[in-house]
């Protein structure tokens, strides 16, 4: 019984514990997702959060994925490839941040309004948090870099790489999604503050300066 409460599929109980206490201060830092979470959930509350939260969980099983199968790896060692992700990467956060700057501006106008207009969504996203969050995810390579770098020091020796990964990956959802959902009850909680015509406004050029700052911290790296 001890035995088995020591191990945890293919890997150690103790080296997915000790991967997740070294991946969560990533996790907390704040980027991409929590970005879109403030933007989706501030304007159009809790119902908002969980398309984010499944697309940024596809993204990382999609880089889990190809790292177990070693394409990510290749796309590391290949300077041209890296860089043509890393730049489609931050040309859709800059524009995205673009995009959610300018209509803050048609923001506070619709507040004045008494019959608002419906707001025109960014043709690149579809309509869809979770196509947001999935490309925005995607589209870092520094999510690949994770999978690369940090997650060989967990591996067990001699044994197949590809269910070790994904074990990890699993472990690192559960850990993300659960810090995705814990900030859309905060910011759903605060959303009678944040969608004041007050500080509407203001909150979505903070986003969107957010965005931009992102793609171009990722554009630089």
């Amino acid at each position: 019984m001890t035995q088995l409460s020591n191990q945890l599929g293919p890997l150690p109980l103790k080296a997915v514990i000790g991967y997740l206490v070294a991946v969560f201060p990533l996790i907390a830092t704040p980027g991409t997702s929590l970005a879109l979470l403030a933007q989706r959930v501030g304007g159009s509350g809790r119902r908002a959060g969980p398309p984010v939260v499944l697309g940024t969980v596809t993204g990382l099983y999609i880089h889990a994925t190809l790292a177990g199968l070693g394409l990510s790896a290749l796309v590391m060692r290949s300077s041209q490839a890296f860089t043509a992700v890393r730049l489609a990467g931050a040309i859709y956060l800059v524009g995205l941040g673009l995009w959610t700057w300018r209509t803050a501006a048609a923001t506070r106008r619709t507040d004045r309004d008494t019959q608002p207009q419906r707001r025109r969504q960014p043709p690149w996203t579809g309509h869809s948090a979770y196509q947001q969050a999935l490309l925005g995810n995607v589209l870092n390579p520094k999510a690949a870099s994770i999978f690369l770098t940090l997650t060989p020091q967990f591996l067990t020796p001699r044994q197949p790489v590809l269910p070790q990964i994904l074990l990890l990956a699993t472990a690192q959802v559960l850990l993300v999604a659960a810090w995705l959902l814990l900030w859309t009850v905060v910011i759903s909680s605060a959303a009678a503050t944040l969608n004041s015509a007050t500080l509407r406004a203001p909150l979505r050029r903070l986003t969107g300066a957010l965005l931009v700052a992102l793609g171009l911290r990722a554009a630089a790296t």
